[in-house]
């Protein structure tokens, strides 16, 4: 696929649909202060590019019921590419593991994981463990409470420089 070149009216689009998710074609043009039917040709061309992925709800899950939120980092016994790629298949079809990252230093993985109780995130660990698939070392982090959780502001992160 050739790559878009995004400009401010852009960026500012896609800043709308990550706060507000699907919008009708006028109040997108509003907020954007576009026209609608460019305002939704360059939408359309987002969605096509591969810049929208989906749209979803932001849930305050918290409000459903009491949860157990974990951090965990997963350092991995080797770094081959079969054993990177078996690590992370099985962290993708695991229930209860929200977020995986890959990192470099100390550490291999951040995970974030959200059960029921402590004793399904043990079960959950325990699972981890016994699927042979690589882990060496892992810390857990039990999550107090959450300060911040948000997207990034787009039109911040990508405005102009300023000269």
């Amino acid at each position: 696929m050739k790559k878009l070149s995004l400009d401010v009216i852009d960026i500012r689009i896609l800043s709308a649909v990550q706060k507000y998710g699907q919008l009708s074609k006028t109040k997108l043009a509003q907020i954007v202060n576009l026209s609608a039917t460019p305002c939704w040709f360059r939408l359309n061309k987002l969605k096509e590019s591969g810049f929208i992925m989906a749209y979803r709800a932001d849930i305050a899950i918290g409000r459903i019921g009491e949860l157990s939120q974990v951090v965990v980092t997963v350092s991995l016994s080797h770094h081959g590419k079969s054993d990177i790629e078996r690590f992370e298949a099985h962290i993708c079809k695991t229930d209860g593991i929200t977020e995986c990252i890959s990192t470099c230093g100390g550490i291999d993985y951040i995970l974030k994981v959200i059960t029921v109780n402590l004793t399904e995130f043990h079960q959950l660990i325990e699972s981890l463990l016994s699927a042979d698939i690589g882990i060496d070392r892992y810390m857990i982090y039990i999550v107090t409470r959450e300060i911040k959780s948000e997207p990034p502001n787009l039109v911040q992160l990508f405005k102009p420089n300023k000269k």
